[in-house]
């Protein structure tokens, strides 16, 4: 009778010899293979994090081209930033210099409105060495859909209504939205976004008074 070579023998190998991936080969295997897929993820994730940074950056640049004027300076705004605290938001604040033929001409401050309807809405706010606005766009926020969204330059005019506004015009006690007496509209079915996004404003312009010469006479 014919031995099934498949079968073991007494010494509990098949006739054909043990296998040739013993247990240490077969965990060599699977560390590489897992090696490989590490790699393959940190690198898929640094890939994507520079198309992320880059798209930021780019979406930066655009807003802050939005809020002042391109032809106003001479330089990448992006690349000339400081940060200066502010005491009324216990945070630093991060501002932008404009500088033409080496000259300061305007600044671009990051502004945060905390008092939205559904959080906090974050801006650019773009004011001339004279303390006028040059503009003001809002780069992140939740509110409603079709209510407060009217913010977005995109969804209306409304955001362009601060281009020309200081500090005395209005005067202080019409910097709120009509339905309290102020200056600016507020929008059919939503008042809070809208007076939020003003007093910030203002508080934008009240600092931006507060500490003009830091801004203009750094180094």
């Amino acid at each position: 009778m014919k031995s099934n070579p498949l079968l073991p023998n007494k010494r509990g190998f098949n006739k054909q010899g043990p296998s040739k991936y013993g247990p240490n080969k077969h965990g060599l295997i699977l560390g590489c293979f897992a090696l490989v897929v590490t790699l393959a993820l940190a690198i898929t994730q640094c890939v994507t994090q520079e198309r992320i940074d880059s798209n930021e950056k780019r979406r930066v640049q655009n807003t802050l081209a939005e809020v002042l004027p391109a032809l106003s300076y001479d330089h990448p705004l992006e690349d000339n930033s400081l940060q200066i605290f502010d005491p009324i938001a216990n945070k630093n604040r991060t501002c932008y210099i404009a500088n033409l033929d080496g000259k300061p001409v305007a600044a671009v401050l990051r502004a945060v409105a905390t008092d939205g309807y559904s959080g906090n809405i974050e801006m650019l706010v773009g004011i001339t060495i004279d303390g006028t606005v040059s503009g003001v766009r809002v780069t992140k926020h939740i509110e409603t859909p079709g209510l407060g969204d009217a913010i977005e330059s995109q969804r209306s005019d409304w955001i362009k209504g601060f281009n020309g506004t200081n500090l005395t015009a209005p005067v202080e006690s019409q910097w709120t939205v009509k339905k309290q007496g102020g200056e600016f509209d507020q929008f059919t079915g939503a008042t809070i976004t809208p007076r939020a996004v003003v007093n910030e404003v203002k508080n934008t312009l009240v600092f931006f008074e507060s500490v003009k010469s830091q801004l203009f006479n750094h180094e």
